[in-house]
């Protein structure tokens, strides 16, 4: 157990009460892998009673620690072994009952998200990735708590375009299915370039295949913290200002893996990872843009955004890794429009478009994250923004990803409203001209050079 001095406590009180502090999720991942079995209803009891041994006491101890802490904890998540992976051997190729499976257990548990209803597909596809990508539309418009992700890309492998085109027709007719709820399962869905697979935050957490049988993962946050820690240097130099965000990322990363390992003391489960992202939340002043426009743009999405941006994600990192030997998931600044306020605003008053928002993803964590389109977009121009994504992590070997919603029924000066930590998000422009010849190629775009490193 990490030794805090009163002064630290007293300034991690103070983070909590004053800046909109928490920990964001402590989320167990357990392996499937045992689960497999022809008979998909009998596949899909065995996961139900796994998760739901393992994970019965998850809840409950995760408030005990925030009791005893005084720290909030706002999520308690489950993440599982890729379904793709485990339904294989199924020999129904609907998986749709498994969906409802983890969203009882999810239930049952307490837990907000379990994710992991997931494949991988950058290089191609077997007949579980298939049947998976199929069953999406379904699983994700009858469940509450499943959440979905799709590798499509990556530096050593390329882009797998068949994918990409494939993921855009899923994409479209999830948003249709729930049209009547704003096409809430497109925010439960995220296409990855370079996943990694030990992310504790939804939608994109799964429990990669190359993970223990259980393990404890913590996501911080924190932007409020790291704003008001900006805001007391407002003419600092460049150099003062990095030195400030890193001790910043330092305390809280600090926190988290506090909080992490004594979730893995109490359930008996190893310690995984602490994801050092700053996630932000649409409560007022818990904003990466807000942190942002303290370092001094006048606007998120104006000249020197990504500069700035860039700077940040920096810091954070250098803070992070000093403070925890585990650094994993994703780890870097979040910019999901539709869960931070000052995203909205600057949307709002058009300093923030697609293309800027693109721009940003080159230089910070996830990519186009929590984006509300027109709902009569094109599929393949929802597969060639998802395509320019993923050539930006392909290419500059970091994850990048897309949850894009096309709000069914909706078009530019409307919104989509989730509540909670999803939020709410204004309709944004796409542009007007298509790349359906592009997108129609079909086939694989190979992987890069600098993926030779062996």
């Amino acid at each position: 157990m990490a030794y805090f001095t009163p002064e630290e406590i007293l300034e991690t009180i103070a983070m909590v009460q004053m800046e909109h502090f928490d920990i964001r999720t402590v989320t167990m991942g357990i392996s499937l892998k045992d689960c497999a079995h022809p008979d998909i209803k009998i596949c899909s009891d065995k996961i139900y009673k796994k998760i739901t041994n393992y994970a019965r006491n998850l809840v409950s101890t995760v408030n005990e620690i925030e009791l005893k802490f005084g720290i909030p904890i706002i999520n308690k998540r489950i993440s599982i072994t890729p379904i793709s992976v485990v339904a294989e051997a199924c020999e129904s190729t609907n998986y749709t009952p498994i969906a409802k499976a983890l969203d009882r257990a999810a239930a049952e548990l307490g837990i907000n998200f379990i994710g992991g209803f997931s494949a991988q597909v950058e290089k191609g596809f077997s007949k579980g990735d298939i049947n998976l990508l199929n069953s999406l539309p379904e699983a994700l418009s009858t469940t509450e708590r499943v959440c979905s992700s799709i590798n499509v890309a990556s530096t050593k492998a390329g882009i797998n375009m068949d994918a990409v085109l494939k993921v855009s027709e899923m994409i479209l007719e999830c948003a249709r299915r729930t049209a009547d709820r704003d096409s809430i399962a497109c925010a439960k869905f995220v296409v990855f370039c370079n996943v990694p697979q030990d992310n504790p935050f939804m939608a994109g957490a799964f429990h990669g295949v190359s993970e223990g049988e259980c393990v404890i993962n913590v996501g911080i946050s924190g932007p409020g913290v790291v704003r008001n820690a900006v805001s007391m240097i407002k003419d600092a130099s460049f150099d003062e200002l990095a030195e400030t965000i890193k001790k910043t990322a330092f305390k809280i990363t600090r926190i988290g893996e506090m909080i992490g390992r004594e979730a893995s003391r109490l359930l008996n489960v190893p310690f995984g990872i602490v994801d050092i992202s700053l996630a932000p939340t649409p409560a007022e002043g818990d904003s990466v843009a807000n942190i942002l426009e303290e370092m001094g743009v006048e606007i998120c999405g104006t000249h020197g955004t990504i500069c700035a941006l860039a700077m940040l994600n920096d810091a954070v990192k250098k803070g992070g890794v000093m403070a925890t030997s585990h650094v994993g998931g994703l780890s870097g600044a979040f910019i999901p429009v539709s869960e931070d306020m000052g995203m909205i605003r600057a949307v709002n008053k058009n300093a923030l478009t697609l293309e800027r928002l693109l721009g940003m993803t080159s230089v910070c964590s996830v990519g186009l994250d929590m984006v509300a389109i027109p709902g009569d977009v094109k599929v393949e121009t929802l597969a060639a923004i998802i395509a320019d994504e993923m050539a930006i992590g392909m290419i500059n070997s970091k994850t990048t990803a897309c949850r894009l919603i096309p709000a069914f029924g909706k078009t530019v000066g409307d919104t989509v409203n989730y509540g909670g930590l999803l939020g709410e998000a204004p309709i944004m422009p796409i542009g007007a001209f298509g790349a359906e010849r592009l997108i129609r190629r079909g086939g694989r775009i190979p992987a890069p050079i600098s993926s030779l490193t062996n």
